[in-house]
């Protein structure tokens, strides 16, 4: 679940973007695209998440931004980025990248013992890049395609494909297999606070320039996943 709302964390953030550099291309009105057949519907769950976030999510997410200072904020989100790099070696290993792969559970070790359980990114500073990698994106890499995109309630954004990952996502999240109920669930209600808080800056831009919110962030999401299926260098659409 909380893979999922990184993806699209980013996602908002390339919206952005596309509503500053892209306006231009954007259809006009509520045109349906061929990856998007369930716009209807979607549209639907995306104005009932929007709602809940506007009045639940949003405000609590405020609320850690006002009165947790930045610094403890950085820490928290240093210590989940570091749980996060066990799940994108695995996937670098299915995806055939060996070496990427050693880099990321280098990044876990040395966080996780000369940076005290993440609390500092030590890999960082010594030159070891850290990547997201997930099973949606695996299995883009082995071939399958997104398919329609979705709508998730609650999490939003995401497509036939990459709603494969979110329960295997969860299931091999370490922090769902710890034995303390009140600690897990506060740890992942903490990381979910800090993720819904990081989206604040791109939000602002995106609210600013977007003339349809919902077709912004399905373009933004569906260009972002393409991009990281082929690491930044998708192939041109045949003309």
């Amino acid at each position: 679940m909380i893979r999922l709302l990184r993806r699209i964390g980013a996602s908002v953030v390339l919206a952005a973007s596309l509503a500053l550099t892209a306006c231009a291309s954007i259809p006009a009105g509520n045109a349906r695209v061929p990856q998007d057949p369930l716009e209807p519907i979607n549209r639907s769950i995306f104005a009932v998440n929007d709602t809940i976030d506007t009045y639940f999510f949003r405000p609590i997410a405020q609320a850690y931004v006002d009165y947790v200072h930045e610094g403890i904020r950085g820490v928290f989100g240093n210590v989940y980025g570091n749980v996060a790099d066990v799940w994108t070696s695995f996937n670098q290993l299915l995806q055939g990248k060996p070496r990427e792969a050693i880099g990321d559970i280098s990044r876990f070790v040395i966080n996780s013992t000369i940076g005290f359980l993440g609390i500092a990114d030590i890999a960082s500073g010594i030159g070891l890049e850290k990547h997201y990698e997930d099973f949606g994106q695996t299995l883009g890499v082995w071939g399958l395609a997104s398919g329609p995109y979705l709508v998730l309630p609650l999490l939003g954004p995401s497509s036939f494909r990459d709603s494969v990952g979110v329960p295997l996502g969860y299931v091999t999240d370490p922090v769902s297999r710890y034995a303390s109920v009140p600690v897990r669930n506060s740890y992942s209600s903490v990381r979910f606070v800090d993720i819904r808080a990081s989206l604040f800056p791109s939000e602002k831009l995106l609210d600013s320039a977007a003339l349809d919110k919902y077709s912004f962030i399905r373009d933004g999401y569906l260009q972002r996943r393409r991009n990281l299926v082929y690491d930044g260098n998708p192939p041109q659409p045949k003309e």
